[in-house]
C-alpha cells in the first residue's frame, strides 16, 4: 500500500505550521503554511522543520523577506533595510547608538518587498555622496520608519541633523560650561567632523540663541546649495526647519 502523509504537520523552527497537502513519496511532496505559502520539498525537511515561508519574521524577530525579488547580503536594498531594522528592533546595535532607542518600523515595511518597491521610487545619487535613509528630517522628532516620513539624504545633509546626547544635560543643545572662563561656550558642529566655537555668553540662553541662529542659517544654506538635487519635501523641510531649546 502507498504510504500517505497528506494532512501531517509540524512547526518549523519559526513556529509557522507546516502541513502536507501532497505527498508523492519521501523525496516529493508539498507543503502549505498557515500564511498560505506553498512549498515543494522532501519529507526529511519536513519532519526536522528545516524549510523556511518568505513570512516567517525572520529579521530579528519582525522582519520577512515576503515574495518576489530575493535579495542577498551584497544588495544595497537590502542593506538599507537590515540596517533601518537593526537600529529598531537589535538591542546591540542601540547600545550603540541611544538615540535610536523607542524607534520602529511601520508594518509595511515589515515586508522586505514592500520596502523595496518605496526605495526604488524614491532613491537617488548625487556626484560619489553617500546616501543615507532618514526619518525625522521631514518630520522633527518622529520615531517611525514609513514612507510618509522617510527620505534619502546626502550625508552632508543628514549629519547636519544628527543628535547626540548632551554632556550636559541640564544645559540647552549647543551650549557647554566652560570651567576655565566661567561663562558658557556655544558650538555647532557644520555637519561633518568640524566643530564652530561660537562665543562664551554669560546665560545658557544667550548661548542657545546664538546657536539656534546659527544652525538654522547652516541648514538654510546647505538647502540652497542642493535645492536642484534633492526632492522638493526635503529642501522645503530643511528651510522651514527651526531648532527649539527643548531638542
Amino acid at each position: 500500500m502507498k504510504l500517505d502523509r497528506v494532512g501531517e504537520t509540524n512547526l518549523n523552527r519559526y513556529g509557522n505550521r507546516m502541513t502536507i497537502i501532497k505527498y508523492n513519496n519521501a523525496l516529493d511532496i508539498v507543503i502549505e503554511f498557515m500564511d498560505g505559502f506553498k512549498f515543494q520539498t522532501c519529507y526529511s525537511n519536513f519532519r526536522k522543520g528545516k524549510i523556511k515561508s518568505p513570512y516567517d519574521r525572520s529579521v530579528l524577530d519582525v522582519g520577512f523577506l515576503g515574495e518576489g525579488f530575493k535579495p542577498n547580503e551584497k544588495t544595497h536594498q537590502y542593506k538599507k533595510w537590515i540596517g533601518m531594522m537593526s537600529r529598531c528592533y537589535n538591542p546591540v546595535e542601540q547600545s550603540k547608538h541611544p538615540a535610536y532607542i523607542g524607534c520602529t518600523v511601520c508594518d509595511k515595511w515589515h515586508n522586505f518587498q514592500n520596502f523595496i518597491t518605496w526605495y526604488d521610487d524614491n532613491y537617488y545619487e548625487i556626484d560619489e555622496e553617500r546616501m543615507e535613509l532618514d526619518k525625522d528630517i521631514l518630520h522633527k522628532g518622529n520615531k517611525i520608519y514609513s514612507p510618509e516620513n522617510c527620505t534619502f539624504a546626502p550625508r552632508n545633509i543628514n549629519g547636519l541633523f544628527e543628535q547626540c546626547y548632551k554632556l550636559e544635560r541640564h544645559l540647552p543643545i549647543g551650549v557647554s560650561w566652560a570651567e576655565d572662563r566661567q561663562e558658557y561656550q556655544s558650538t555647532c558642529s557644520d555637519g561633518s567632523q568640524k566643530t564652530i566655537h561660537l562665543g562664551f555668553y554669560s546665560t545658557p540662553k544667550q548661548a542657545f540663541y546664538k546657536y539656534k541662529i546659527y544652525k538654522e542659517k547652516l541648514i538654510r544654506q546647505i538647502a540652497d546649495e542642493y535645492k536642484d538635487r534633492i526632492p522638493s519635501r526635503l529642501y522645503n523641510a530643511m528651510i522651514n526647519y527651526q531648532v527649539e531649546i527643548t531638542d
